[in-house]
């Protein structure tokens, strides 16, 4: 065998091994790479209590409930299912209902999430991508033309 064939050999075999790692490595944190969950993902794929996740989908309306101080109480919803979310904090200043939202937390029961950080559309024509796919899956979407990013 001459040096070209062993040279070949070699870093054909190493291309290999790094295809092979990154494959496994992607296919065991398959979940994790979700950027969020819709209230429907959530119960089809039977998410664990108390696992920390993302929840986007749009603020249902008429369901923006203000307790003393900063709690709030929202109900997320992708046209099939919702979701209830708890928040102790300040509200982005754009965050209204019928409004795209991430919500990021910990799910605390069925149909219960405890959200600790809470995302909102950052003009008119935006909503997280992720939440407009979402949206469109379900049959609900209600933007203007194909792109809702396009003015990112």
């Amino acid at each position: 065998m001459t040096r070209k064939q062993r040279r070949s050999i070699f870093i054909f075999t190493g291309l290999g091994v790094i295809a092979l790692a990154a494959f496994l490595v992607l296919t065991a944190l398959q979940d994790s790479i979700v950027f969020f969950y819709s209230p429907s993902d959530i119960e089809a794929k039977n998410i664990e209590t108390g696992q920390r996740i993302r929840v986007g989908g749009l603020v249902a309306q008429g369901s923006v409930k203000r307790s003393e101080g900063t709690e709030v109480d929202f109900d997320i919803s992708d046209g099939g299912k919702t979701i209830k979310v708890s928040y102790n904090g300040i509200l982005p200043d754009l965050f209204r209902e019928g409004q795209g939202v991430v919500a990021e937390g910990r799910l605390e029961g069925p149909g219960l999430f405890k959200a600790d950080t809470v995302l909102a559309k950052h003009d008119e024509t935006y909503m997280p991508p992720e939440v407009a796919d979402s949206l469109k899956k379900q049959g609900v979407w209600r933007g203007e033309g194909d792109h809702p990013t396009a003015t990112r």
